[in-house]
Parts: structure tokens; sequence; C-alpha cells
């Protein structure tokens, strides 16, 4: 059976860090870690998806608003499940982000609850 391949989005090198650490040691994802939006739009135009997004929302240049926009606007990127993993948990910015994502979970977070968040949108998206 294929690993799952998520790819974590945030300008934070810590925030990179602690989430492939902790999802590693209670999972068997490969996880893919990403400083920039600009960055991941190169990462996904190149072709190389993987099967879930974590995406922050506040970050310099191109920010997790725009990348969820042209992900959905991109026919290939569409369909890929997007959760917004933010430090931005006002009710607009939440409302917002149910409607352009999978999901949305607010920093700080529990592993294990961002987890089962991953494994619900997965098998929901994937029929698992």
């Amino acid at each position: 059976m294929k690993r799952i391949k998520i790819m974590v989005v945030d300008d934070n090198k810590d925030v990179l860090f602690s989430v492939k650490e902790g999802l590693m040691s209670i999972s068997n994802y490969e996880i893919q870690t990403v400083i920039s939006g600009e960055k991941c739009m190169e990462i996904l135009e190149s072709g190389d998806l993987p099967d879930l997004i974590l995406l922050d929302i506040m970050m310099p240049g191109i920010d997790g608003w725009e990348v969820a926009s042209r992900i959905k606007q991109n026919k290939k990127l569409k369909n890929l499940p997007l959760i917004f993993l933010t430090a931005k948990t006002d009710e607009l910015s939440r409302g917002l982000g149910s409607l352009t994502s999978d999901d949305y979970v607010g920093k700080p977070f529990e592993m294990v609850d961002l987890k089962e968040r991953i494994d619900r949108v997965l098998a929901k998206h994937y029929k698992l």
C-alpha cells in the first residue's frame, strides 16, 4: 500500500519541525515540509502532489488564503484535500476557512487531534 504523503506549509521552521516530528511519531505518513506559499505552488505545479496539505494562513508573500484560492482554481489541483493549520482563529477566518478547506485547526493544537482530523479528511476524500 502506498504511504500517505502530507505537505505541511508554514513560514515558521519550528512549526514545520514539530508537526513533522509529531506526526511521524504517531503515524506512518511521509511528511514534506515547505517554508512558503510560493514554494508550495512551485512544487504543486511541478506535478509532485501530496495526498493532503496542511496550510498556514499568515505567511509573507503568498499567504494561505491565496494558496488555497490558486489550488481551487487549478483543474489538476482543485480536489487536493486541504486543512488550514493556523493561529488565525477569529470567527470570520474560521467561517471563510471552512468554506475553502476540508477542516480548520487552530494553533496551538494537540498532535493526536490533528492526526484524527487528517485521518477523517483522508477517509472521506479517498474513501479509505
